[in-house]
């Protein structure tokens, strides 16, 4: 008996080892990034929890092409799915028709399915919480936004100052390059 309570003693510490922590509770994240599965990152926790499951999770940026290669691009990021693409029509930003398919075919092509880790950043978290509750929407149930984005969003709060202003590593976007 005693044997079979250390045991699972060292199962619960080594599940909580290995767990992100959750430094964002999901209540405190504003309307406008709230996403139906509540699964929420900043910049700063995305690389360690990317760390800790050893390439079985998908890293998509949701920006437009034009937005990289203006700000960069994370040097984690798996592949760029835009959600919106600018009208060659008008200029004005659409949905992406190709988005949920084009984040299907690489999670593919990395041998994982719909039930692995997905990390959406954007911008600033707003466009990544539509494209979470959108990869949700079709059957994705480990959906992560990164609330603060790529660039942050200007609020000064602590822990949320965006991937590049946090330092983290990025790269140049050459015009017309793709991302993976």
């Amino acid at each position: 008996m005693l044997n079979t309570l250390r045991i699972a003693a060292f199962a619960a510490a080594l599940i909580a080892s290995t767990a992100p922590a959750a430094a964002i509770d999901a209540a405190s994240v504003p309307e406008g990034k709230q996403t139906t599965l509540g699964l929420y990152l900043t910049a700063e926790e995305t690389p360690p929890f990317l760390a800790q499951r050893g390439g079985h999770a998908l890293f998509v940026d949701v920006r437009a092409p034009e937005e990289l290669a203006a700000t960069g691009v994370a040097t984690m990021v798996d592949v760029n799915a835009p959600l919106f693409l600018r009208s060659a029509a008008d200029g004005k930003m659409q949905p992406s028709p190709n988005f949920v398919a084009e984040v299907n075919a690489k999670l593919t092509a990395k041998g994982l399915t719909k039930n692995d880790a997905v990390v959406v950043m954007c911008r600033t978290g707003h466009r990544s919480a539509l494209a979470a509750s959108l990869l949700a929407e079709f059957g994705f149930s480990h959906v992560y936004s990164v609330v603060d984005g790529y660039e942050g969003d200007g609020d000064g709060a602590p822990g949320m100052k965006g991937w590049k202003s946090a330092g983290l590593p990025w790269r140049p976007v050459p015009a017309g390059e793709s991302v993976k």
